[in-house]
């Protein structure tokens, strides 16, 4: 027998659309209905349509709606999370005038740095929003926008994010939150508003953006009888204001303001990332600064070089990625894209400490150690950021959710736990982001905390493996080549 009322969680990335639908009581996952994107672009650029997003969902709803044995009636509520970042400008007739410039387009560092120098530096942007322009922000990509195509820039008529974009096409109002709105380098996230003297440097009007809600699980209206028709869905059903992927995974993990406050996740993916959700208001020049989406802070770091990186190595060493050894005396560090945090833009890959006996599963051991330790040196400066002290006993004990698809491998858990020394929890729940919208989806509906509810679904049992005598040997040998090697081997000074 099908549930008796579900949402439905939106996952908007950059390569896909997910559609999970979910009981709104138990959390349980019913069916994720899945429709591809097209991204295109040469060199630095990275673009996409916007109606390739909105056909992707429609797709992707209709999937999922058919797997999941559940009838349109029973669907209470909708909510999406997006990829962060991405520029969406549209016309007078709220069409898009070009393709979306996503997160990763980087034709806009140019202008991140001349942003940057004319606040007076980057104290001066962290103190307003909690990050500093780099290309992936939005402010950054407004501003290639004004320079180089200014015609398009003039004729803009409103501004949006991805979730913006497809939150408006559900429920026909212009309304964004203040987790996604904190990517974008002009909402402060000192004041909880759209910053004037930010707008006004970016020659960006505030009537061109939308509405922000106090929350993303806020109900933003109701499901339009247009919307409803290309979806199959009831029109009138509750519509989120919805969030950023990042904002909805940490929902989907419990973290918040009625959940899990300064626990750490670490994701292992192409880049590595670690966040926690926080009262403490972060403001360091080596963290992103975002705001939850429920009300609280989602300071968050990330390094570039993780998952993809040990990959190359591996398949330069003739390896599988699961043939690795502890890397003995070597240091490799895998800075094959640059590097991130630290800011090492021209870094590129380093290995030093190479013996006769060394062999190759130990250099494949210490692409792991380097990718590990630098993710775990950039938790470090998170947990200070929010005022935490890493070496606190009682802040060291605090166990480390590992997510993304690392989380998978063995090598990658157990070196995690080496490094680390803390327990590790390894979540049951998949789609973490889908699921995150969902709650913000049934929190719409209910009224309840989104966080609560996620926290209180049943989404499988998760594995906890306990700490292990942390390897203090390896985490201070790589940090000091780091710390000797970074101004004149990696091109910068390690922070």
């Amino acid at each position: 027998m099908p549930p008796h009322e579900v949402v439905i969680g939106v996952d908007s990335s950059t390569q896909s659309t997910k559609a999970a639908f979910v009981d709104r009581a138990t959390g349980r996952l019913l069916a994720v209905g899945r429709a591809a994107h097209v991204v295109t672009g040469e060199g630095g650029a990275r673009e996409s349509d916007p109606e390739v997003w909105w056909r992707a969902l429609c797709e992707a709803v209709a999937a999922g709606l058919k797997e999941s044995g559940a009838e349109a009636r029973h669907v209470v509520g909708i909510a999406v999370a997006g990829q962060q970042h991405g520029l969406v400008v549209l016309g007078a007739d709220g069409a898009p005038l070009r393709p979306a410039l996503l997160w990763n387009d980087t034709r806009s560092a140019p202008q991140a740095a001349a942003l940057t120098e004319a606040l007076g530096g980057a104290e001066a942007w962290t103190a307003r929003t909690g990050s500093v322009p780099v290309a992936s922000m939005t402010a950054s990509k407004w501003q290639w926008l004004r320079e180089n195509e200014p015609e398009t820039a003039a004729a803009t008529a409103a501004v949006r994010l991805p979730h913006d974009f497809l939150t408006e096409r559900l429920c026909g109002r212009a309304v964004t939150d203040p987790g996604d709105a904190s990517g974008t380098c002009w909402y402060s996230t000192a004041t909880g508003a759209y910053d004037p003297e930010l707008l006004a440097l970016l020659g960006l009007d505030a009537t061109l953006l939308p509405e922000v809600a106090p929350s993303g699980a806020a109900r933003a209206g109701g499901l339009t009888e247009e919307a409803a028709a290309a979806l199959g869905l009831p029109a009138g059903i509750a519509v989120a204001a919805g969030t950023g992927d990042n904002m909805g995974a940490a929902v989907g993990l419990g973290l918040g303001g009625a959940g899990l406050l300064d626990h750490p996740v670490l994701s292992l993916g192409t880049s590595g990332t670690v966040f926690s959700a926080s009262r403490t208001r972060p403001a360091s020049p080596a963290l992103a600064g975002f705001a939850g989406a429920d009300g609280t802070y989602l300071p968050l770091a990330c390094t570039l070089n993780c998952t993809l990186a040990v990959d190359k190595v591996a398949a330069l060493l003739g390896l599988d990625r699961a043939d690795a050894e502890p890397g003995g005396e070597t240091v490799l560090l895998p800075y094959l894209d640059g590097e991130r945090t630290p800011d090492l833009p021209a870094a590129a890959g380093l290995l030093t400490g190479l013996r006769h006996d060394t062999t190759a599963r130990q250099l494949l051991g210490a692409a792991y150690e380097g990718a590990v330790v630098t993710v775990l040196r950039a938790l470090d400066a998170l947990l200070r950021a929010c005022g935490l002290d890493p070496e606190d006993p009682e802040v060291a004990a605090r166990p480390l959710r590992l997510i993304g698809g690392g989380a998978q491998g063995h090598v990658w858990v157990e070196t995690v736990r080496r490094l680390s020394g803390r327990p590790v929890i390894l979540p049951a729940a998949g789609e973490l982001v889908a699921l995150g919208a969902a709650a913000l989806a049934a929190s719409a509906a209910t009224g309840e905390d989104p966080v609560a509810l996620a926290s209180g679904w049943e989404t499988g049992e998760e594995r906890q493996l306990p700490a292990v005598e942390r390897d203090f040997a390896t985490w201070e040998r790589v940090g000091s080549v780091l710390e000797r090697a970074a101004g004149p081997l990696l091109g910068g000074a390690a922070r």
